[in-house]
């Protein structure tokens, strides 16, 4: 079984759906609104355990009901939470609109996360101890670029979503082994909106790079290897909310379990597939047996 450390955010989703969205200065009237677990990392940390990985998770929730049920939605799924830290004032929190094209707007507050500002005790024998390492940027950057710096110490692969897109430190391309921006992430790394030229762009800077691009499905790059494409299965988008989260926990386990690249990359994307088709975020992620049968 693959062993997965995710160094990330946590934040309870407060998720409004909508025929579409508002304008700025603009009220319109919403038809559902949920509460949902979520966050970057929580989100990569159930779809990869969903998709058959030993994972733990790394961050801090807040002493409030949120952070209660945001560790109580991680476990249920799985997660090893002996590192989710518990800190006084309220947890993290994402204002989400969703339109009837499943299209998405999101304010993220960031709460208790901002408190992770380096590893704690524990923390980075646990990402020794694993096979991969999954990090975004809704946690304070240097406790990002700790992290990586851990993994790469202790020869453990970093996998590293650049979500929010902000300028990546020297030190943390370094750490990184495996990039996975989507297409507007990569456009904004490099300034160049073509695809397969941003990646080979990141390719100065990172070995391996995977750039998602929706319902075009994803783009494959390395120093060593051809572009390899491989498209997304045509379905109907209900929420697209965390269809990134949800391929980088599938292709985290699968690149663990020693799949070939394109199919590891056709499996994360049957998941992705999968989790586009129903509401919300962590909710909406696949079991291993569906992505399997997808």
């Amino acid at each position: 079984m693959t062993r997965i450390a995710v160094l990330g955010s946590t934040n309870m989703d407060l998720v409004a759906y909508v025929r579409r969205a508002p304008r700025m200065g603009e009220t319109v009237p919403g038809r559902e609104f949920r509460t949902v677990p979520g966050g970057k990392g929580a989100n990569q940390a159930v779809a990869a355990a969903r998709a058959g990985g030993a994972v733990s998770m790394i961050g801090a929730v807040g002493s409030d009901d949120f952070g209660t049920r945001l560790r109580a939605g991680l476990e249920e799924s799985g997660v090893d939470t002996t590192l989710l830290r518990t800190v006084d004032g309220p947890s993290g929190t994402a204002h989400i609109v969703v339109d009837d094209q499943g299209g998405n707007a999101i304010v993220v507050v960031p709460g208790a996360n901002a408190a992770v500002t380096g590893l704690s005790p524990g923390d980075e024998d646990r990402i020794a101890a694993s096979d991969a390492l999954l990090l975004q940027l809704e946690l304070p950057l240097d406790a990002v670029v700790a992290g990586a710096e851990a993994a790469r110490g202790h020869g453990v692969r970093t996998v590293l979503t650049p979500a929010p897109a902000q300028c990546l430190p020297r030190e943390l391309l370094a750490a990184t082994d495996l990039l996975v921006p989507n297409e507007h992430e990569a456009a904004e790394l490099t300034g160049v909106a073509d695809p397969r030229a941003a990646a080979e762009e990141l390719l100065r800077d990172v070995p391996e790079v995977v750039v998602t691009l929706g319902a075009a499905g994803c783009l494959y790059a390395a120093r060593d290897a051809r572009p390899v494409t491989v498209p997304a299965r045509r379905v109907r988008a209900v929420d697209t909310t965390a269809a990134g989260d949800t391929f980088v926990g599938a292709l985290a386990v699968a690149l663990g379990e020693g799949r070939p690249v394109r199919e590891a990359l056709a499996w994360a994307s049957s998941a992705a597939a999968l989790s586009v088709q129903r509401p919300g975020a962590s909710s909406s992620m696949p079991y291993r047996t569906e992505i399997d049968g997808a």
